[in-house]
C-alpha cells in the first residue's frame, strides 16, 4: 500500500479511537487533518472544549492567533494537501483550575509513530506549546518553553520551529518576549508562504 492509499484509513482508525475513552470527561472525538502532500505539519498539544464541540483543528482564538501568526487564511490553513493539524492529544482531556489538562500520555505513542512517517512530504514542523515541544523535540528542548523557543534558528536549522501556544493566557510572555515578534515571526511568516508556493 503506498502511502497515499495509507494515510486515509489511518485517519479513520484515529478518528475511531477509544482508547482514553475512559478517562475523557467529555467522551473520546480525535480531531486531525493531514494528507501525503501536507507540507506543513502543525504539532500542538490538545483540542480545547471548542474544538471537541466542532470537531475543527484550531476552531478557537488560539486559531486565529495562530492563523494571524502564519499569515495565512482559514482556506489555506485548513487545506490538508498542503497544511497537517496532528496534536500531542487527539482528544479534549478535560479541564482544572488551571486550564485545560495535559494531552493524555497514550495517544501520541499510539498514532505519531504511524502517522508521522507518512508524512514524507513534510518540509518544515511547527511545535507549539510545550508538550509538542517535548514530543517533537525532545531532549533537544531548554529547560523551559522560553529556552526552547529562543533557541529557534538552531532548531529551524533541522526543520522544527517551536512557538509558544497562541492562546490568551500567554499574552503575558509575549509581552515579556517582544523578539518573539520582531525576530522570529517574520521568518516564519516566509517560511510558510514558501512552502505553500511550492
Amino acid at each position: 500500500m503506498s502511502r497515499h492509499d495509507a494515510v486515509t484509513p489511518l485517519l479513520a482508525d484515529i478518528r475511531a479511537c477509544r482508547l482514553c475513552a475512559v478517562h475523557l470527561p467529555e467522551g473520546p472525538r480525535p480531531v486531525v487533518q493531514a494528507s501525503a502532500s501536507s507540507r506543513l505539519l502543525i504539532v500542538g498539544q490538545a483540542p480545547g472544549r471548542k474544538v471537541h464541540a466542532s470537531g475543527i483543528p484550531f476552531d478557537d482564538v488560539s486559531g486565529n492567533r495562530l492563523r494571524t501568526w502564519l499569515a495565512i487564511d482559514r482556506d489555506t490553513f485548513y487545506d490538508a494537501q498542503r497544511i497537517a493539524l496532528v496534536p500531542m492529544g487527539f482528544c479534549f482531556p478535560g479541564s482544572s483550575r488551571n486550564g485545560d489538562l495535559p494531552p493524555r500520555p497514550e495517544c501520541a505513542p499510539t498514532w505519531h509513530p504511524r502517522l508521522l512517517p507518512l508524512l514524507t512530504r513534510v518540509k518544515l514542523t511547527l511545535a507549539i506549546g510545550q508538550y509538542a515541544q517535548a514530543g517533537i523535540l525532545g531532549t533537544r528542548c531548554g529547560p523551559t518553553l522560553t529556552d526552547t523557543v529562543q533557541d529557534w534558528r538552531a532548531h529551524l536549522a533541522q526543520g522544527v520551529l517551536p512557538l509558544p501556544h497562541p492562546s490568551p493566557r500567554n499574552q503575558a510572555w509575549l509581552k515579556r518576549n517582544p523578539w518573539f515578534e520582531l525576530e522570529l515571526l517574520p521568518v516564519l511568516r516566509e517560511q510558510v508562504a514558501q512552502l505553500l508556493r511550492a
